[in-house]
């Protein structure tokens, strides 16, 4: 078995950065705006499907964790071809991890309370879906923003492509 340098042991912290911070604030958001679904579908059982749609919504930022994650471990050799990953290299990729953590984290939390409100509000108007789904797709920004600083991190950190 191959001895693993401290730059891909790093990279496997930022692996684990990036799925559990972003998982975090994925499945509380999830369990916020389904905890608001189950309300609304109490009041009309007709909210189920919409209910589901808003629940769902905040999983994207578990979905971009999940990536960097993946990503992290085939190009610093924990997945695949074993690879000496450089310690700077391996720093990056806990700021890449970081990056899409932390901002997943906030996103799917802003993400879940949006989207609990937003099934209230459809079940007092039913015209409020499609502005609804908007509202709570904003939150998704800042996820997006971390997903792509994690991406610059690891191209410009010597991670990918390098």
């Amino acid at each position: 078995m191959a001895e693993i340098v401290l730059g891909t042991a790093l990279a496997a912290i930022g692996a684990g950065l990036a799925v559990g911070m972003a998982g975090l604030g994925s499945g509380i958001g999830q369990g916020i705006a389904a905890a608001g679904s189950v309300g609304a579908v109490a009041e009309d059982e007709d909210m189920f499907a919409r209910g589901i749609i808003f629940t769902a919504l905040p999983e994207t930022q578990a979905i971009y964790g999940f990536l960097i994650a993946i990503l992290l471990m085939v190009f610093s050799g924990i997945m695949g071809a074993p690879k000496e990953l450089a310690v700077t290299s391996g720093l990056a990729a806990i700021g890449a991890g970081a990056a899409v953590g932390f901002a997943g984290l906030g996103s799917g939390m802003g993400q879940g309370i949006t989207a609990s409100s937003a099934v209230g509000a459809v079940v007092e108007n039913e015209d409020m879906f499609a502005r609804g789904i908007i509202f709570t797709a904003l939150s998704e920004t800042q996820a997006i923003y971390g997903f792509l600083i994690a991406i610059l991190l690891m191209v410009f950190g010597g991670i990918m492509g390098g």
